[in-house]
């Protein structure tokens, strides 16, 4: 059965291997195995926390989409749990991948039911958060509420871009209140969960047990808060949630892209919930900020990155979710090549990966990265309006996705919120036109590119 599970892992590796950068390969996916396949539900171990996290956010797609090719299996479940064998980590070292392997009682996280809080990274403590002036007010209400829940501030809205430490914050608040109280009924959820079950009840009529479930907690986080725009059954349901919660003592935990009164097709009544209690929010992390980061997890995974390595680092990320990208791939090509980790290494290492991120950039990534630059929103760059800032980001995400990532006007109109050809075709030459005559506009470009080709 073992080796029938092997043959069956290799056959999905080497599906997934064309269709992803040779470092994201080696580092997250080659030292996976596949432990289990049992009915619709397959069972894979994983280095740690932090990449079953990645491979969650990232590839989880890729994953499915080459198992169920191989199985004939459709509709799979996967769940994700850390390696503990001798066995994965032997064959992470024939490979050259790092051992990002962490101790048995560091782990309770990532796993549908470990232990006591569901999905909630044992790692992500206020004692390895690095604070600075971008997200001291959102550490220190979060420490305040931590200490004392259901006292300060109620609910607790953090709000700012993705990858700045929301999460991180989040769970956080609910590691702290479990290691002083073991016994609190804690939930974390995103929004789109939390939307899913909602769904599920009023479909097999049975609403009274979820009802029972989050209403009966005593710290609920719900991540991601602003996908509930829109959905007036979820939102009728927090609604009542909150206030019996509220009522009660309980503490809740938001988190959104955006302060409350920004979130759109949200009921008044809600809206007025959420900046009832305290809203804080976490801008993007500072040259200095994402320097004390980079040392902070290299100790993490063992390794102390020299000063002027985390300087490099910070330099060209554009936030701690793709800093600790390029800092796992710096410490995989030390290991792969036996060296220690320094100036040249890191260099050589981005040089090498400035070849490779223009073709394995993901698009939503080049959209990501065009709002942060132009400090828009997606769903203002996606969305009608014609402002002449949004119009040129448009265009400029329009110039990118055609000339670096290649992909179709068909395509990039479908991202871009089902735009035609024909208007994705004028945006694109009227750049053309621009990067021609040497206009400013070049500059956003090569600020933009630069994020993504390293």
């Amino acid at each position: 059965m073992e080796k029938d599970l092997t043959l069956l892992w290799n056959k999905v590796l080497e599906d997934i291997k064309p269709k992803i950068s040779k470092g994201n390969f080696a580092t997250l996916l080659n030292p996976t195995e596949l432990l289990s396949l049992e009915g619709s539900v397959a069972t894979i171990a994983a280095p740690s926390p932090i990449i079953i996290n990645m491979l969650q956010q990232r590839f989880i797609g890729d994953i499915k989409d080459a198992l169920s090719k191989n199985t004939k299996k459709k509709s799979l479940s996967l769940i994700f749990v850390p390696q503990t064998t001798k066995k994965s980590q032997k064959k992470m070292l024939e490979h050259g991948s790092p051992l990002f392997t962490e101790s048995a009682d560091q782990i309770t996280t990532n796993l549908p039911f470990a232990g006591h809080l569901p999905r909630v990274r044992a790692d992500y403590t206020f004692g390895n958060f690095a604070v600075s002036g971008s997200n001291q007010l959102a550490f220190v209400s979060s420490t305040t509420v931590a200490k004392d829940l259901g006292k300060s501030y109620n609910p607790l809205f953090i709000y700012g871009p993705v990858g700045v430490g929301k999460t991180h914050l989040m769970h956080a608040i609910a590691n702290e209140a479990y290691i002083k109280k073991p016994n609190l009924k804690i939930i974390y959820i995103t929004s789109e969960e939390f939307t899913n079950e909602v769904v599920e009840a009023i479909r097999h009529n049975d609403t009274a047990k979820m009802k029972r479930r989050f209403r009966s907690a005593q710290l609920l986080l719900i991540d991601d808060i602003q996908f509930i725009e829109g959905k007036e059954k979820v939102q009728e349901e927090l609604f009542h949630t909150f206030n019996i919660l509220i009522d009660s003592g309980s503490q809740i935990v938001l988190s959104s892209d955006r302060p409350p009164r920004e979130i759109k097709k949200l009921e008044k009544r809600l809206s007025s919930r959420f900046a009832g209690g305290l809203a804080v929010d976490v801008e993007i992390p500072d040259f200095e900020l994402k320097t004390a980061i980079a040392l902070i997890k290299g100790k993490k995974f063992g390794y102390e990155i020299p000063i002027d390595v985390a300087k490099l680092l910070a330099d060209n990320a554009l936030d701690t979710r793709s800093l600790e990208g390029l800092l796992l791939r710096v410490i995989t090509q030390a290991t792969t090549t036996n060296k220690e980790i320094d100036l040249d290494l890191a260099q050589s290492t981005f040089k090498v990966m400035s070849g490779e991120r223009s073709t394995h950039v993901h698009p939503d990534d080049v959209i990501n990265f065009v709002c942060e630059y132009y400090r828009i929103k997606t769903t203002q760059l996606k969305g009608p309006k014609r402002d002449a800032a949004l119009v040129k980001a448009r265009h400029v995400t329009m110039y990118i996705l055609k000339n670096d990532l290649k992909l179709t006007l068909k395509d990039i109109g479908g991202l871009l919120g089902g735009r035609d050809h024909t208007t994705i075709m004028h945006g694109v030459e009227k750049i053309e036109k621009s990067v021609e005559n040497k206009d400013s506009v070049m500059g956003d470009i090569m600020g933009i590119t630069k994020l993504f080709r390293g």
